[in-house]
């Protein structure tokens, strides 16, 4: 099961301080290779393949398509 806590981890022994601050961007992983920071490419990494582009697409024109069938099927309605 998922959860949305980002606290929550499967390991009992895990545990995460938020108040800590985050690890640096790792350089030297076999100095480090017990505990690593996260790769720069993991931190760089430009992502524009994620729901937002498509959004910005997809939610007018549904908007536009719900208003014109409101126009087609409704606009005449008077029982009110």
């Amino acid at each position: 099961m998922e959860t949305k806590d980002p606290n929550y981890s499967e390991d009992p022994n895990h545990v995460e301080d938020p108040n800590k601050p985050l690890k640096p961007v790792e350089h030297d992983y076999a100095k480090h290779e017990e505990d690593p920071g996260p790769s720069p490419q993991a931190v760089e990494e430009y992502n524009d393949k994620g729901a937002g582009p498509a959004m910005k697409w997809i939610i007018p024109i549904i908007v536009v398509v719900l208003l014109i069938l409101w126009f087609v099927f409704f606009r005449n309605n008077t029982s009110a």
